[in-house]
C-alpha cells in the first residue's frame, strides 16, 4: 500500500474499505477525481494503485453496464 501523495497524477486507485467498484483518479497534488467529478484528499491517505489491468477491466465492466441499461430502454 502507499500514500495518496505518493501516487503521480493520473494513477487509479481505490481507498481499502471503499466499495470495490469505486475507483478514483489523482487529478491534483490534494485533489482526486471519482466520476468526473473532483474532490478533496488528504494527502497521508492511504490508497491500493491499480495496474493496468485492472484499470482496463474496470472501464470494460462500466462499459458493459452501460450497454446494458441502453438496451433496456
Amino acid at each position: 500500500m502507499m500514500t495518496f501523495e505518493q501516487l503521480h497524477i493520473g494513477d487509479y486507485f481505490q481507498i481499502p474499505g471503499i466499495s470495490a467498484r469505486c475507483v478514483y483518479r489523482k487529478a491534483s497534488s490534494f485533489q482526486c477525481s471519482v466520476n468526473a467529478l473532483l474532490q478533496p484528499i488528504r494527502p497521508g491517505t492511504e490508497v491500493i494503485v491499480l495496474t493496468s489491468t485492472e484499470v482496463a477491466e474496470y472501464f470494460a465492466a462500466k462499459h458493459d453496464y452501460l450497454n446494458s441499461l441502453c438496451q433496456s430502454i
